[in-house]
């Protein structure tokens, strides 16, 4: 059993510490929105060579892919951040706390967008690449002007999912000294004593960065949709 004597409200939320502590808090989401943004950019480079490497016919390209795959994604992050971080220096390379999260957040993404690809590229019908093959287009070709469009199309809302995540995520870089918005609150709630508002704080200024992300996965959706209806009365048109 436990006891509660008086529930303190006024305690919970010190909303004269919260104003004062805004702009110091405002200061750390450039750096979470950087690491977010580079941690999705390596990951959507790298995840799309793994994913044509997770679907060849060729067993030494995919198994090592798949193998990639499934550690990046049974394994925590903070354990690479440390080993990055902390255990690259034993060896002589020495990376700054930015470029080590921003290196990690990009291995990890890719693991879980390799995958979003793969079933992107595989849900486009088959017809299309029998198609280009017919008509000799060269498999880059048709891959960038043909495939993608459409893989795209149903690849926006899984990869929105997991830009919202590595956002989010990017909270973990704190342990490692990277000055972004939840380690600013850290540095607040050690100074004066009141996590509990500074980390309310936090999940207050994280929302709407969640909300601009899922306005622009709608954009993309839209503009896609768009796209691929123009493409469809293209093809109608010529036949």
């Amino acid at each position: 059993m436990f006891e509660i004597d008086r529930v303190q409200l006024d305690k919970l939320f010190d909303l004269k510490l919260a104003w004062e502590s805004l702009p110091f808090l405002l200061e750390g989401i450039p750096m979470t929105i950087s690491l977010a943004i580079i941690g999705m950019i390596i990951g959507l480079i790298l995840g799309f060579f793994i994913s044509l490497a997770r679907s060849s016919s060729n067993i030494v390209l995919r198994w090592p892919s798949r193998m990639y795959i499934s550690f990046m994604r049974s394994t925590p992050i903070i354990v690479f951040l440390f080993l990055i971080y902390h255990g690259l220096p034993i060896i002589g390379i020495k990376l700054t706390a930015f470029i080590a999260a921003s290196i990690v957040f990009g291995l990890n993404s890719a693991g879980y967008i390799a995958e979003i690809y793969r079933a992107s590229l595989f849900s486009v019908d088959k017809g299309q690449w029998e198609a280009a093959k017919a008509l000799n287009i060269p498999y880059w070709k048709a891959m960038r002007l043909i495939i993608l469009p459409q893989a795209i199309r149903i690849a926006i809302p899984p990869l929105a999912n997991v830009f919202l995540s590595l956002m989010l995520g990017t909270s973990l870089a704190s342990i490692i000294t990277v000055p972004e918005l939840f380690q600013k609150a850290q540095i607040v709630a050690g100074r004066e004593f009141d996590a509990m508002t500074m980390y309310i704080m936090v999940a207050l200024l994280y929302w709407p960065i969640g909300i601009g992300i899922s306005y622009l996965q709608d954009r993309l959706e839209k503009r896609y949709g768009n796209y691929i209806d123009v493409r469809a009365k293209e093809s109608r048109a010529i036949n």
